[in-house]
């Protein structure tokens, strides 16, 4: 992307700290947009839940009967206490409140109330669990916590259908263990704007630059997606785990994949906070949610084939080699990009051509929540009612 008439300055700092626009961004952002639950085969079976907390939402998938799976707040309609308190597990017969043991079926509705005669004239009819939409796309689950006039999850990545068949990844299952979450001391936003671009891939991974830094490709948001690809390199790698993952994967092809597909890591970027990973051998994801302005959670897995052969699976161990080595490279960064912002010296950015992915990305935001378009913080209005301001403004 070579322009010299776009934007260059991306966000102003206040936008990395500021307490008002954290809760802004979690009704708007998070709240009102599909968020990553878990897999398919993490539900195998009849009762098996698991549980999602952000920005003080709580809700949990649940897999009932006749294999059907359905989504809930994880809110029980007695006293609002959590009804499932584990991050993932199996219910035996009923979901069953740890507070007061008020139970309900599989399907939400109210099974049972101890003491039911003593809550006098209460009516329990519309007393189920409240449901949460859910959508499930190649195997992966997402739920949204409100309504908006986001799109659903097949049509938002539609696009990329095509490339991920290849995979079969509805077939896959997580790899024990390879779940992990970090908790940063920094603005969400900091680790998107780490994410979204190549340019620093050179100098900051040295394992992904033996792997593929050559050939690099961001390419920008496109109506609340981005795509990236890292072709290998040409030239022989050097660093031993790089050469020996080469090696491994450019002599097998396990899935029959497309030449490019075969020879490349392609990262698929969903708004605002989702990362999906294919890999030749294996699949990785990973998102981040705010806990406040300067706090964030970032958490991933990875998935595998059933059955994986020997070399597969000493693939996999190598990709995962580099990828956390990366991970600890983008998160110091994230850490930096976090206090740069609060010094007197930071005077906004200066993006290159190369980091068009950061500048694409924050015009999704600028349009969603206008009010980040600000030099600085309105500090003599609701931010949230500045900002409905400007939103009807600009629909006018």
């Amino acid at each position: 992307m070579k322009n010299n008439s776009w934007r260059r300055n991306g966000l102003p700092g206040w936008t990395y700290q500021s307490d008002a626009l954290f809760q802004l961004e979690a009704e708007e952002l998070f709240r009102k947009h599909w968020q990553f639950v878990c897999h398919i085969s993490e539900l195998n079976e009849v009762g098996s839940y698991k549980t999602i907390d952000i920005v003080n939402e709580r809700g949990f998938v649940i897999k009932c009967e006749k294999n059907e799976i359905r989504a809930f707040h994880n809110l029980c309609m007695h006293r609002g206490s959590r009804v499932i308190a584990e991050r993932e597990g199996i219910c035996k017969r009923a979901i069953v409140c740890p507070f007061h043991g008020w139970s309900y079926n599989f399907d939400g509705s109210l099974r049972g109330v101890p003491n039911k005669d003593s809550f006098g004239e209460t009516d329990f009819s519309e007393m189920g669990l409240r449901p949460l939409e859910i959508e499930i796309w190649h195997g992966l689950i997402f739920v949204r916590f409100k309504k908006s006039n986001q799109k659903n999850i097949s049509e938002i990545l539609k696009r990329f259908d095509c490339e991920i068949s290849h995979y079969k990844m509805e077939n896959m299952e997580p790899v024990d263990g390879s779940n992990w979450t970090d908790i940063l001391d920094a603005n969400w936003k900091s680790v998107r704007d780490v994410d979204n671009e190549g340019y620093h891939v050179r100098q900051a991974h040295p394992s992904l630059f033996d792997l593929y830094g050559q050939d690099y490709n961001d390419e920008p948001f496109f109506e609340g997606t981005s795509r990236s690809v890292g072709t290998f390199n040409t030239k022989p790698s050097k660093k031993w785990s790089v050469k020996r993952y080469r090696n491994i994967v450019e002599n097998n092809n396990w899935l029959k994949l497309p030449k490019l597909q075969s020879r490349s890591w392609i990262y698929f970027g969903m708004f605002p906070n989702f990362v999906l990973g294919l890999y030749p051998e294996c699949i990785i994801y990973y998102y981040e949610y705010p806990l406040s302005s300067t706090k964030t959670i970032q958490t991933g897995g990875v998935l595998k084939h059933r059955g994986e052969s020997r070399e597969k699976k000493i693939a996999r161990y190598l990709s995962g080699r580099i990828d956390r080595d990366t991970a600890k490279e983008d998160q110091m960064l994230v850490k930096w990009s976090t206090e740069a912002v609060k010094s007197s010296a930071f005077n906004g950015f200066c993006l290159s051509d190369l980091e068009y992915g950061v500048k694409t990305y924050h015009d999704h935001l600028r349009k969603i929540i206008p009010v980040v378009n600000l030099n600085s913080e309105p500090i003599d209005y609701s931010l949230n009612e500045f900002n409905n301001k400007l939103l009807a403004k600009k629909e006018n």
